[in-house]
């Protein structure tokens, strides 16, 4: 049995264990649509642990980090713009790591995928999904290692089928295939948060997430190598896939719920054969509620940070949010100080670029709260004239999420709302009145 590590799942379960903010569920649950319907029932709440799962051994964990400032506690930042930093420092200065040649997960090996509680999330789902897999693979050219999540579907026993946008596993598969091989992977489940918001992110290519996540612990992350396959994983995570993402195979992906709680469009895509199941002996498998607080915190925060730093070079920026009415993706709301007339519209501008996948704006003075959707309003109710502080730009790149625009294309519309008091009248006709104490 290995010890408790601190910089693992469990040691930070053990946090939230401490603070009150784990919940222990007992009864029996299925992991057809039963784990999914508690996770949403307390999504944004705490993380939930099920200690009994029907036909199964694992025990499962969800919603881990559905609340951003979980993200800090993991991170040591104190607010939202401190990780923002932190985190684009780390992809700009990744800190390499010292892999060990052994690792938590390998205590034992499992001989199906069925043998994990692999849920079945929603009624119209392609099949049961692996949602919090990190899968990790290796440039063979220049030796690079790219970590990344992926939603998967279980075909059989031994088969995936990945959803890969063409990024950075996709290049990597690319370079593979031509040479007519099959690209050898693992997949991670059960991670470290810092792990988890690294793979999340998108540091340039070269640039390896887990040494993004090794500066973010400021170099205490363990690792481990997989010889058969030259790849290097978190040394304590629950669960390791071994396998190969096949040149010649290809199957349906799909439906499956994405970010913004619709069905995405089936697709053709590659299918992981999986030679090996390590596990810990007594593991925890890693649930993520497709649509949920935990996948809008974890796919969003790292564009949030891109949005602040593009935003910040054209103006005053006090805070960004995507919103979860936005489905954490596609609408942003940035609080400024605004200094001329034009900075509103400016930032608006920085944010599309920073973020290509946004579809609306709104920017808003510093007096008002980006988190509170009424306050929001309020400014493009009492502070916003659409002939004059509307940006419409048409047919142009947006997000294959989207069910509104053409997902093949991904063209869409995007639209900024400049909901700040303009300067050219006395800032008291935009005060709100306060009753004295």
């Amino acid at each position: 049995m290995w010890r408790m590590a601190e910089l693992c799942l469990r040691g930070f379960l053990q946090r939230l264990r401490g603070s009150g903010e784990l919940l222990v569920w007992r009864d029996e649950v299925d992991i057809r649509y039963g784990v999914s319907r508690i996770l949403k029932e307390h999504d944004g709440g705490p993380a939930i642990l099920f200690e009994s799962v029907k036909g199964h051994e694992l025990r499962v964990v969800g919603n881990v980090v559905s609340k951003r400032d979980r993200l800090m506690a993991a991170t040591g930042a104190s607010s939202d713009v401190e990780l923002y930093k932190k985190l684009l420092d780390a992809c700009s200065n990744p800190l390499r790591t010292k892999p060990s040649s052994d690792g938590a997960f390998m205590e034992v090996e499992l001989s199906s995928l069925k043998e994990l509680p692999i849920l079945i999330h929603y009624e119209g789902d392609g099949g049961p999904y692996i949602t919090s897999g990190i899968v990790v693979a290796r440039d063979p050219e220049t030796d690079f290692q790219n970590a990344s999540f992926h939603r998967m579907m279980v075909i059989d026993d031994k088969r995936l089928v990945l959803r890969i946008v063409p990024r950075h596993l996709y290049r990597i598969y690319e370079k593979y295939r031509s040479a007519g091989k099959d690209a050898p992977v693992a997949v991670m489940i059960g991670c470290h948060p810092a792990v988890m918001l690294a793979a999340a992110s998108s540091p340039p290519y070269g640039v390896s997430e887990l040494h993004v996540a090794n500066r973010l612990l400021g170099g205490r992350l363990e690792t481990a190598m997989l010889p058969e396959v030259g790849l290097e994983v978190e040394r304590w995570c629950e669960v390791v896939l071994v396998g190969r993402l096949l040149r010649g195979e290809i199957h349906d992906e799909g439906p499956f719920v994405d970010i913004t709680g619709t069905y995405d469009i089936v697709r053709k895509q590659p299918v992981m054969a999986v030679d090996r199941i390590l596990v810990r002996s007594d593991a925890m498998y890693q649930a993520l509620l497709p649509a949920g607080s935990e996948h809008r915190v974890l796919m969003g925060f790292f564009r949030e940070a891109l949005i602040w730093s593009y935003t910040s070079r054209v103006a005053e920026v006090k805070a960004v949010r995507l919103t979860k009415g936005g489905c954490g993706w596609l609408h942003c709301v940035i609080s400024i100080r605004k200094a001329t007339e034009g900075d509103g519209k400016n930032v608006i501008l920085a944010a599309f670029a920073a973020h290509p996948s946004l579809k609306m704006v709104v920017v808003v003075d510093d007096d008002i709260d980006v988190d509170d959707p009424s306050d929001v309003e309020w400014a493009v109710a009492t502070r916003f004239q659409a002939d004059r502080d509307l940006v419409v730009i048409g047919r142009v790149r947006g997000s294959s999420l989207d069910p509104s625009a053409d997902q093949r294309t991904l063209l869409t519309t995007k639209m900024g709302i400049d909901a700040t008091r303009t300067l050219t009248k006395p800032s008291h006709h935009f005060e709100r009145a306060r009753i004295p104490s």
